[in-house]
Formats: C-alpha cells, sequence, structure tokens
C-alpha cells in the first residue's frame, strides 16, 4: 500500500495522456488536457522526479502511438520541444499548490492552459510560417486563439477528472483503520 499514490497518480496520467489520441481521431484539436495533466502531476507526486517523468513519458508514449499507428505526425519540428516545456512548467506550477481545493485547482489550471498557451505557441512562431517578426508572433498568438478555448475546456475538464477521481481513488484504495494497527 505505500505505493498506492503513486500508481493511482500514474494510471490517471496516463488516461490523461491517451485521451489525446481519443481527442485527436475525433477531431476535437487542441482539448487534450496537457496543462492539467503537468499541474495534477506536480501536485499529487511528491517525488520531483516522478512528477516530471510521468507525464512526459506519458505525452512522448501519445506521440509514438500517433507517429506509428495515425495520420497525425507524432514527432514534428522544433515547436514540439515548445509543447513539452509547457507540459513541464505545469508540473511546476502544480508543486506550488498549497492545497487541493476546488477554487485552487481551477485557478491553477487557468493558469496551466495560459501558460501552456503563450509557451506552445511561442514554439510554432518558431517555426517560421507567420514570418520572424513582431508581426508574425503576433499573428501567430492572434490565429492561435480559437484553439485557446479548447485548451481551456480540455484543462478544466481534465483537472476536474483528475482530481475528481484521484480523491475517489484514494479514499476507495484506502486501508481500513482497524488493518494499519
Amino acid at each position: 500500500m505505500k505505493y498506492t499514490n503513486i500508481i493511482l497518480a500514474s494510471i490517471l496520467i496516463i488516461l490523461a495522456a491517451a485521451s489525446r489520441v481519443i481527442f485527436s481521431e475525433a477531431h476535437l484539436y487542441n482539448f487534450a488536457p496537457i496543462g492539467a495533466l503537468g499541474l495534477f502531476s506536480g501536485s499529487i507526486l511528491k517525488n520531483k522526479r516522478y512528477a516530471f517523468i510521468l507525464p512526459l513519458l506519458a505525452m512522448f508514449a501519445a506521440d509514438l502511438f500517433f507517429q506509428l499507428f495515425t495520420n497525425t505526425p507524432g514527432f514534428y519540428d522544433i515547436s514540439q520541444f515548445f509543447t513539452y516545456g509547457g507540459l513541464t512548467i505545469a508540473t511546476v506550477l502544480g508543486f506550488r499548490m498549497n492545497s487541493i481545493k476546488p477554487t485552487n485547482v481551477l485557478g491553477y489550471a487557468l493558469g496551466a492552459s495560459t501558460i501552456f498557451f503563450i509557451v506552445s505557441n511561442f514554439g510554432f512562431w518558431l517555426h517560421g510560417w507567420n514570418g520572424y517578426t513582431f508581426g508574425g508572433l503576433s499573428k501567430t498568438y492572434i490565429d492561435a486563439i480559437p484553439f485557446y478555448k479548447n485548451t481551456l475546456i480540455g484543462d478544466l475538464a481534465g483537472s476536474i477528472f483528475l482530481f475528481g477521481m484521484y480523491s475517489i481513488l484514494q479514499k476507495e484504495t484506502a486501508i481500513p483503520q482497524e488493518a494499519k494497527a
């Protein structure tokens, strides 16, 4: 029972990363809870190494699935590093969440979505499709606003699912007080 929290968190992290594939195949782009994934991992897993590695590996597995089994490229240009960077920053944000209350989860999820939007779209700008000017940078962020809505919805729903299911599963797998003695 020592590793119950890590196992529960790992299962939920893998499910959240798998949702990227499901939502992409359903053409619900940017609906994947990437910010929620990092936020959850950073706030739940006390071992910082696990908190970073688990979501990054889960994202990598989803990207590998894309590459091998779908028409969606799993590995792409430099902007992919910024996608992983946004996930990493969301994980750091999760470390800062002092208590897991609904208002905190929602506020931090909004922050994680916003950070992910800024970081990942900066990476897209570096790809150069809109030019390497301030105007190109502005166009990149303006063009990405419709996707930001899906990012927000995905991260809010993902945060509610991850933190809610974790709480429920943690209560269901708890050792009764008599058994601890």
